[in-house]
């Protein structure tokens, strides 16, 4: 079965990570509610600056940062369409703290898999 996946990279301030937590769980129900098949959010763990590229250098992390690394799969592009159209209409998103990172800086798009193992 092929998927659709969002995927994420964000940078957030080490004393906002609770509170990151927090509204990502409650952004993960939402999504799930209105049919997405799954929603993870990572934190960073193991992400060394790179030489050339990295996690770090991507969103131009800063030292009291952390990045993150999430994604949402749902069962096709259509799904995705349709879902994200209903989230973002959903009154608990509009009322969520939006100044817990930095969105600017966020990198974000649409993915088609192709080996899924």
């Amino acid at each position: 079965m092929t998927h659709y996946v969002d995927g994420f990279v964000v940078p957030v301030p080490k004393k906002y990570i609770k509170e990151y937590k927090k509204v990502a769980a409650l952004c993960g129900q939402i999504w799930l509610e209105y049919g997405a098949l799954e929603y993870t959010e990572c934190m960073g763990e193991d992400v060394q600056k790179g030489k050339v590229t990295s996690f770090p250098q991507s969103v131009k992390l800063k030292p009291n940062e952390v990045v993150f690394f999430s994604w949402i799969v749902y069962k096709s592009k259509a799904d995705r369409k349709r879902i994200v159209a209903q989230v973002m209409k959903d009154p608990r998103l509009q009322e969520m703290d939006t100044g817990l990172f930095d969105g600017k800086r966020m990198i974000y798009g649409g993915f088609k898999p192709v080996v899924v193992l």
